[in-house]
Formats: C-alpha cells, sequence, structure tokens
C-alpha cells in the first residue's frame, strides 16, 4: 500500500519510473519544502491569485492526455510557476510549466 506509481507483480513500469520513495518524501517533508509549497499555493488560491491545481491538470490533460506523477510551486523571473511532471499514455515524461496566476501552459519538455 502507498502511493506513487502503480506496479504490476513485482515488474517495473516499462516507462522507466520509479516507485515512491518514503524515505525520500519524509526527508523533503521534514526540511518543510512539500509543506510551504502547499501553503503559498492554497494561499494563493483563496487569494484568487493563483489558478487552482485541480483546474491547472485538468487543462493539461485536455492538451496532452496521461496523469500527473507530481507538482511543485516554484518562482520563476518573480512570477509563480506550477512545474507539473507528467506522463504521457505512451510513456513519454514530460515537465510542463504552468503560470500559475493564469493557468497557461508556459513551456513543455
Amino acid at each position: 500500500m502507498g502511493f506513487g506509481v502503480p506496479r504490476e507483480a513485482g515488474r517495473a513500469p516499462a516507462y522507466g519510473a520509479q516507485p515512491y520513495s518514503a524515505p525520500a518524501y519524509n526527508a523533503l517533508a521534514a526540511r518543510g519544502d512539500l509543506g510551504g509549497q502547499q501553503e503559498r499555493a492554497r494561499s494563493g488560491v483563496q487569494a484568487g491569485q493563483l489558478a487552482p491545481l485541480g483546474a491547472v491538470i485538468a487543462g493539461i490533460r485536455q492538451r496532452i492526455p496521461g496523469r500527473q506523477l507530481d507538482t511543485g510551486l516554484e518562482s520563476i523571473g518573480g512570477r509563480p510557476v506550477y512545474r507539473v511532471r507528467w506522463i504521457t499514455h505512451q510513456g513519454r515524461r514530460m515537465d510542463i510549466l504552468v503560470d500559475a496566476a493564469s493557468g497557461a501552459i508556459l513551456s513543455e519538455r
């Protein structure tokens, strides 16, 4: 039981993603990285300054069929940006930068 990439009977996913690692997650949580990002995002959405992450993910899904691997809130040039790690149905892993204020996709790579 746990979160992360589903696995078939002991077999790694074909796209090579690593399974969820509780120690790595706990190390980030202990440093406050995850909680700080989540709190900044929550406060920004409640204040009407940031797009809700659910709406951002829905927009990406319409444009690029697949699923979210993880997401972080960053600042690039003083502008809040969601960095969304995405896996397509064909197994291609992508980093998608989204303007957190407008929800507009800035880049896909």
